[in-house]
């Protein structure tokens, strides 16, 4: 009785339809308008918690970053630093769009929105919370899937318009690897599914409430979450999976050529994927909003039913990211033939093993 109230008072949910009410009941408004505005809403607080959390990020590693080397970091604009990002963007976007010459035009400006457009329309069916979410597919996983995928021809179209031998170079390397990577992220994510029993993030996270399934799934779903780290590192292009960038090799890889916001926007992308794919690991292993839960500690429980959950889903995705991080600034770079045996010859066989694996765990009832 106590788990459901708090559960009900801490449920997002109320606020929405507080909301919706307000608007059609309370003001008068006709469905039609309050949709209106419910929808402008939702989409001016997407773009403002885009931007706001990718200004973090960027911070965020660089402190990271400071402390692994035994540096402090920025710690000039603001206090410790603290409004560093705003600086730096501030500085992006008063920065001149240079005009190129031998570039195919409209390629070269198309391929930032696609990266940014795809890298937001993950970010969107994020549940952040319970109640939480601006929509809620019975394919939700599918979808996410399949729109982080869009953000390759974003690279791909950068390197190949840009006219440039560098730049073609990193897109080709993108293309690469992010294609080989997504084969292991797609197992991964599919031994969850098959363990959760449907496509729907909601119904994933809900199936968490009582033990999260890194615990529940064994030692396959250890090693899916692992192989996701792997493979989600390599797709987003960070350290030591960042041939595309090599700064040593290719300058500035695949956005080479670009300048001002049009930078700006593979940089945004960039930070944003790292949380996308960090989110994603928290609800598919993790439990997402749902608080850590152990069988047998009623009064722990209890305890961890009061953070909201919200706070829950952020803390995880903050704990992925780092490691993460942790990665990039600890193992020095691959090679090319390197990486791709990585995923090929090990990642993907490991993957497809695991996956029959936790069908077989499935099939005979071991799960916990």
């Amino acid at each position: 009785m106590i788990l459901t109230d708090i559960t009900e008072t801490l449920n997002f949910a109320n606020v929405t339809s507080a909301i919706d009410n307000l608007l059609e009941q309370t003001w008068g408004l006709p469905s039609w308008a309050a949709t209106t505005i419910e929808c402008v809403l939702v989409g001016v607080g997407l773009l403002l918690v885009y931007a706001l959390l990718a200004l973090f990020y960027i911070l965020y590693e660089r402190k990271i970053c400071a402390y692994i080397q035994c540096r402090v970091g920025p710690v000039r604009v603001g206090p410790w630093g603290l409004l560093q990002s705003f600086a730096d963007m501030f500085k992006i976007l008063i920065k001149e769009l240079i005009d190129l010459k031998n570039v195919d035009k409209f390629l070269f400006a198309l391929a930032p929105y696609l990266v940014i457009i795809a890298s937001m329309m993950a970010f969107a069916v994020l549940p952040w919370g319970r109640g939480l979410q601006i929509i809620d597919f019975n394919i939700g996983i599918f979808f996410l899937v399949a729109v982080s995928s869009i953000g390759v021809l974003g690279i791909l179209l950068a390197g190949w318009s840009s006219a440039n031998k560098f730049t073609l170079i990193g897109a080709m390397r993108s293309g690469a690897q992010m294609v080989s990577y997504e084969l292991s992220i797609g197992l991964s994510v599919l031994t969850m599914v098959c363990l959760s029993g449907t496509m729907s993030i909601t119904g994933i996270v809900e199936g968490q409430n009582r033990l999260w399934y890194l615990f529940q799934g064994h030692i396959p779903a250890i090693i899916a979450f692992v192989i996701y780290l792997i493979a989600a590192t390599a797709e987003t292009n960070r350290g030591p999976f960042d041939l595309p960038e090599a700064e040593s090799e290719l300058t500035a890889g695949y956005h080479t050529e670009y300048s001002g916001i049009h930078f700006g926007f593979f940089y945004l992308a960039e930070y944003l994927n790292l949380f996308v794919v960090s989110g994603v690991a928290s609800l598919l292993f993790l439990g997402g909003w749902q608080p850590l839960h152990i069988p047998g500690w009623e009064g722990f429980n209890d305890v961890m039913n009061h953070v909201p959950s919200i706070v829950w889903f952020l803390i995880k995705c903050f704990v992925i990211s780092y490691i993460i991080i942790w990665f990039k600034w600890t193992f020095p770079r691959l090679r090319i033939d390197s990486l791709l045996k990585l995923e090929w010859k090990y990642l993907l066989p490991i993957n497809l093993f695991n996956l029959v694996l936790m069908a077989m765990i499935i099939f005979c009832g071991w799960t916990l």
